[in-house]
């Protein structure tokens, strides 16, 4: 099966190398690049509690002055993994997506415990920060990265994947959904994807794309793109 995975490198370079080694052809059309956004000083000592949604939440972050030893939730291996490669002690993690993050961290962390620092990208799917506050929880939300879209690609890759249309295009978020659509149209592709099952992390993503005739549409979580392999 031919793959197209649309994320930067750093982010998707695993994942490539197990459909390789599962015997997919993989190509890599990575839609936006991840660049560091300057953020205010924070007094971490103030939060009993840290929230990451992605491993580039924490990369761009200082972690030199925390406290490793306070709780953090993350989404998917990928984050956790991240987190813990930076010293963090306590991590709690999930493979699904913001939504099931929420309900983790309602099942693991009281509102009395104190403070939740969230850190995450400029653009975000769920507003998770104001749905805790909602719920009676103080958090804070600080941007640390953007996403910028990549609006050149290389002429013989454009040509080599007109030959073969992958079966499966992977998209992980709004921002890259709509630096796809951008590419799609700016390099006249968009009558090549009707045998092209679109995955999506989440339904405001694949609206973006509906435009396009694609043969079928998933949605999926971080963690799961293995599996759907086998739904097609």
């Amino acid at each position: 099966m031919h793959i197209l995975l649309t994320r930067p490198l750093e982010d998707i370079q695993e994942l490539i190398l197990k459909f390789q080694e599962l015997g997919h052809v993989v190509s890599h059309m990575p839609v936006i690049k991840i660049e560091k956004v300057n953020y205010k000083s924070i007094n971490f000592s103030e939060f009993s509690g840290i929230i990451f949604t992605s491993s580039n939440a924490i990369k761009y972050l200082d972690t030199r002055l925390i406290d490793k030893n306070k709780i953090c939730f993350c989404v998917g291996s990928a984050t956790e993994k991240k987190a813990r490669n930076v010293g963090f002690q306590n991590v709690i993690s999930t493979d699904g997506n913001v939504s099931n993050l929420k309900e983790l961290i309602l099942q693991n962390f009281n509102h009395s415990y104190g403070k939740l620092l969230y850190i995450s990208g400029e653009v975000i799917t769920n507003d998770l920060d104001q749905d805790l506050i909602s719920k009676g929880y103080d958090v804070k939300r600080i941007i640390n990265y953007t996403a910028k879209s990549i609006e050149n690609l290389d002429e013989k890759f454009i040509e080599k994947l007109k030959l073969k249309m992958p079966e499966i295009v992977y998209i992980y978020s709004q921002n890259s959904a709509l630096s796809f659509l951008k590419l799609i149209k700016n390099y006249n592709l968009g009558d090549f994807w009707m045998n092209t099952n679109l995955m999506c992390i989440s339904e405001k993503t694949s609206s973006i794309l509906n435009e396009i005739k694609w043969k079928k549409i998933f949605i999926f979580s971080p963690g799961e793109e293995e599996f759907l392999l086998y739904k097609i």
